[in-house]
């Protein structure tokens, strides 16, 4: 059960359902973790800018290639929501998440972030090597200002133990519907 409740959008304030009416329209949909995020607009806002950061690696960084990176983080992280939301990415494009073949450039991203994860004092410097073969430092900062973001997602499901988003019971590990 979760730490904290999501909004009531009915007795919320007229700025968190702006908030909220605006996600829906950017989005399309509204997860547990945003309903829960949207207590402080301001923090939802934050945490938004996941999309922004993910817009602007494009083209530099395939969709295919972000959800590998974030899956890492998330798995890393040990985030079943965060987890499941990059399956569910995976499977929809027709991939299965639990035998991916990976490119260079996906498992180069992958280790990166396992190693984001795993100590951010000690990400190896022969990943780093193979980073700056690979992408300018624009696009090296955005890669990392995005796992920060992408950690800190995994960290507030984790600590808020948000509830699970029924939509994505099929695409967890271990689902027989996947």
């Amino acid at each position: 059960m979760s730490h904290l409740p999501q909004i009531d959008y009915d007795t919320a304030s007229q700025e968190i359902r702006a908030a909220h009416d605006e996600e829906i329209k950017l989005r399309g949909r509204m997860t547990n973790m945003k309903r829960t995020l949207l207590h402080s607009p301001a923090a939802h806002r934050i945490y938004a800018e996941w999309f922004t950061l993910r817009a602007v690696l494009d083209p530099a960084v395939s969709d295919r290639e972000i959800w590998i990176f974030s899956h890492a983080i998330s798995k890393t992280a040990q985030s079943k929501i965060a987890v499941t939301f990059f399956r569910r990415a995976l499977i929809n494009k027709g991939f299965d998440p639990d035998a991916l073949e990976l490119s260079e450039a996906e498992a180069l991203l992958a280790a990166f972030g396992k190693a984001v994860v795993a100590d951010s004092n000690a990400v190896p410097t022969e990943l780093w090597v193979k980073l700056k073969q690979r992408y300018d430092t624009k696009v090296l900062v955005d890669l990392v200002a995005f796992a920060g973001i992408m950690l800190a997602t995994a960290v507030f499901n984790n600590v808020v133990e948000v509830e699970f988003d029924p939509e994505l019971e099929a695409f967890a590990e271990g689902a027989s519907s996947a």
